[in-house]
Protein backbone atom coordinates (compact mmCIF):
# COMPACT_ATOMS: atom_id res chain seq x y z
CA UNK A 1 0.00 0.00 0.00
CA UNK A 2 1.19 3.33 -0.38
CA UNK A 3 1.46 6.06 2.23
CA UNK A 4 -1.64 8.14 2.72
CA UNK A 5 -3.09 10.64 5.04
CA UNK A 6 -5.17 9.31 7.74
CA UNK A 7 -6.38 11.80 10.02
CA UNK A 8 -4.91 14.34 12.82
CA UNK A 9 -5.65 15.35 16.10
CA UNK A 10 -6.64 19.15 16.40
CA UNK A 11 -6.28 20.73 19.90
CA UNK A 12 -9.46 22.59 20.72
CA UNK A 13 -11.26 24.20 23.93
CA UNK A 14 -14.25 22.20 23.31
CA UNK A 15 -13.76 19.58 21.18
CA UNK A 16 -17.41 19.44 20.79
CA UNK A 17 -18.37 22.21 19.57
CA UNK A 18 -15.23 22.70 17.27
CA UNK A 19 -16.03 19.71 15.81
CA UNK A 20 -19.66 20.36 14.89
CA UNK A 21 -18.44 24.33 13.93
CA UNK A 22 -16.32 22.73 11.05
CA UNK A 23 -18.85 20.02 10.09
CA UNK A 24 -21.49 22.88 10.10
CA UNK A 25 -19.28 25.42 8.22
CA UNK A 26 -18.02 22.25 5.70
CA UNK A 27 -21.60 20.92 5.28
CA UNK A 28 -20.07 17.42 6.30
CA UNK A 29 -22.69 15.67 8.72
CA UNK A 30 -22.42 15.75 12.57
CA UNK A 31 -19.53 14.45 14.09
CA UNK A 32 -18.98 11.09 15.79
CA UNK A 33 -17.34 9.98 18.43
CA UNK A 34 -14.40 8.03 19.29
CA UNK A 35 -12.55 7.23 22.37
CA UNK A 36 -11.48 10.54 23.54
CA UNK A 37 -11.97 12.41 20.11
CA UNK A 38 -15.10 14.36 18.24
CA UNK A 39 -14.48 13.23 15.03
CA UNK A 40 -15.56 14.95 11.51
CA UNK A 41 -15.07 12.57 8.66
CA UNK A 42 -14.19 14.22 5.12
CA UNK A 43 -15.16 12.65 2.21
CA UNK A 44 -11.67 10.86 1.25
CA UNK A 45 -11.11 8.85 4.55
CA UNK A 46 -9.29 11.27 6.16
CA UNK A 47 -10.50 13.12 9.41
CA UNK A 48 -9.65 15.63 11.91
CA UNK A 49 -9.68 14.19 14.86
CA UNK A 50 -10.86 17.33 17.75
CA UNK A 51 -9.51 16.89 21.48
CA UNK A 52 -9.69 18.84 24.23
CA UNK A 53 -6.52 20.21 25.12
CA UNK A 54 -4.12 21.04 27.94
CA UNK A 55 -2.53 24.40 28.62
CA UNK A 56 -2.01 26.70 25.70
CA UNK A 57 -3.23 26.10 22.27
CA UNK A 58 -1.12 26.40 19.12
CA UNK A 59 -2.90 27.30 16.48
CA UNK A 60 -2.59 25.48 12.89
CA UNK A 61 -3.73 25.77 9.09
CA UNK A 62 -6.30 23.01 7.85
CA UNK A 63 -6.73 23.32 4.08
CA UNK A 64 -9.84 21.85 1.95
CA UNK A 65 -10.43 21.07 -1.25
CA UNK A 66 -13.95 21.61 -2.36
CA UNK A 67 -15.67 21.73 -5.73
CA UNK A 68 -17.22 24.99 -6.86
CA UNK A 69 -20.35 24.09 -5.84
CA UNK A 70 -19.06 22.88 -2.38
CA UNK A 71 -16.94 26.38 -2.44
CA UNK A 72 -20.78 28.51 -2.71
CA UNK A 73 -21.96 26.68 0.06
CA UNK A 74 -19.47 26.85 2.53
CA UNK A 75 -19.02 30.37 1.32
CA UNK A 76 -22.94 31.36 1.92
CA UNK A 77 -22.77 29.78 5.43
CA UNK A 78 -19.52 31.76 6.67
CA UNK A 79 -21.05 34.69 5.62
CA UNK A 80 -24.93 33.69 7.06
CA UNK A 81 -22.82 33.13 10.76
CA UNK A 82 -21.30 36.98 10.08
CA UNK A 83 -18.09 34.92 10.27
CA UNK A 84 -15.05 37.38 9.29
CA UNK A 85 -13.38 35.69 6.32
CA UNK A 86 -10.01 36.57 3.61
CA UNK A 87 -8.36 36.25 0.88
CA UNK A 88 -5.27 35.19 2.18
CA UNK A 89 -3.44 33.24 4.90
CA UNK A 90 -2.33 36.42 6.47
CA UNK A 91 -5.74 37.86 6.87
CA UNK A 92 -4.67 40.99 4.51
CA UNK A 93 -7.97 41.23 2.25
CA UNK A 94 -10.90 40.71 4.33
CA UNK A 95 -14.31 40.27 2.96
CA UNK A 96 -12.65 39.02 -0.20
CA UNK A 97 -12.09 35.45 -2.05
CA UNK A 98 -8.84 34.78 -4.17
CA UNK A 99 -8.00 33.48 -7.56
CA UNK A 100 -5.37 31.76 -7.24
CA UNK A 101 -4.66 29.21 -9.71
CA UNK A 102 -7.43 29.42 -11.88
CA UNK A 103 -9.38 28.49 -9.17
CA UNK A 104 -11.55 30.24 -5.96
CA UNK A 105 -10.25 29.85 -2.33
CA UNK A 106 -10.95 31.95 1.09
CA UNK A 107 -9.75 31.66 4.76
CA UNK A 108 -11.20 31.85 8.47
CA UNK A 109 -10.78 31.43 11.55
CA UNK A 110 -12.21 28.21 13.85
CA UNK A 111 -13.71 29.46 17.32
CA UNK A 112 -9.85 28.60 18.92
CA UNK A 113 -7.70 30.51 16.05
CA UNK A 114 -7.19 27.82 13.46
CA UNK A 115 -6.83 28.98 10.38
CA UNK A 116 -9.10 27.35 8.28
CA UNK A 117 -8.91 27.21 4.28
CA UNK A 118 -11.23 26.49 1.24
CA UNK A 119 -10.03 26.25 -2.00
CA UNK A 120 -11.49 24.88 -5.55
CA UNK A 121 -7.83 24.36 -6.78
CA UNK A 122 -4.83 23.05 -5.33
CA UNK A 123 -1.95 25.26 -5.12
CA UNK A 124 -0.20 24.78 -8.72
CA UNK A 125 -3.23 24.11 -10.62
CA UNK A 126 -4.24 20.62 -11.36
CA UNK A 127 -1.76 18.29 -13.23
CA UNK A 128 -1.92 17.91 -16.67
CA UNK A 129 -3.03 15.17 -18.47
Amino acid sequence: MAVQFNHTIVSSTDKEASARFLAGILGTGEPSSYGPFAVVQLANGTSLDFADGRGRLHTQHYAFLVSEEEFDQIHARIVEQGLTYWADPFHQHEGEINTNDGGRGLYWDDPDGHNLEILTVPYGGWPSS
